[in-house]
């Protein structure tokens, strides 16, 4: 073995890291979904308008998933949001452990806890439930507008897809997770105010969002011509 051969084995080996945004993105979006679904466990009222804690967060999942499915496509995006399903299971599972753990001596929040978090069962039912069924038509609608308009009309395929996917999102969710905490004209205007922040929310950011997909396609080599790209996702 020659020298140059010997030193290359000694050294320390690594593996290389991807250059590519999917990963960070990835993560990005499961940690939106779970520190939503710990948030949601409250109820919270703006005069007659009632809305959960997820609220604050739980919409910027969707422009997450908007812009993976416009980067990276239908089946990229469904590793995502199964990946996103399998540790909202993992978190509410630890959460309901810590909760039957015995509390040790002289921590007395045993109860402020299971007020809390003793609620998450339910929620992270309705999450998964509602989060499975919107996430997946929101990139199904998204890619199949795409197949139609290719680069052009983004506003079409952002705004669209959330219509549909926010929608069933937030019926299955609000159903599973309050329906019987609250009821009648209550449940429908958490419903109606859920869903319409939700997709007025999403409308809001396109400004933001427009220049974010450019941008990512701009930093992945493998998706065509670059600037004709960004050129086509700014008209």
């Amino acid at each position: 073995m020659s020298s140059e051969t010997t030193t290359t084995v000694n050294k320390p080996q690594f593996a290389t890291v991807p250059t590519s945004l999917y990963p960070i993105l990835a993560a990005v979006f499961v940690s939106l979904l779970l520190l939503s679904n710990i948030c949601a466990t409250k109820l919270i009222a703006f005069g007659p308008l009632i809305t959960d804690g997820g609220a604050f967060l739980f919409p910027l999942t969707y422009v997450l998933g908007d812009i993976l499915s416009e980067v990276y496509g239908l089946k990229a995006t469904r590793r995502v949001i199964w990946l996103g399903f399998a540790l909202a299971i993992l978190a509410g599972f630890t959460l309901w452990l810590v909760q039957l753990a015995p509390p040790a001596p002289g921590w007395d929040n045993q109860s402020a806890f299971e007020a809390v978090l003793g609620f998450v069962p339910r929620i992270l039912l309705a999450s998964v439930c509602g989060y499975l069924v919107g996430e997946f038509l929101n990139s199904y609608v998204l890619v199949k507008i795409k197949e139609r308009t290719l680069e052009k009309r983004l506003w079409l395929r952002l705004v669209g897809s959330t219509v549909v996917g926010e929608f069933a999102d937030t019926l299955v969710f609000c159903t599973i997770a309050f329906y019987g905490v609250i009821t009648g004209a209550e449940f429908v205007n958490y419903v109606l105010v859920g869903y319409i922040y939700k997709t007025l929310l999403e409308v809001f950011l396109l400004p933001v969002t427009y220049p974010v997909i450019g941008w990512v396609k701009s930093r992945e080599p493998s998706y065509g011509d670059n600037v004709a790209i960004v050129e086509a996702a700014s008209a």
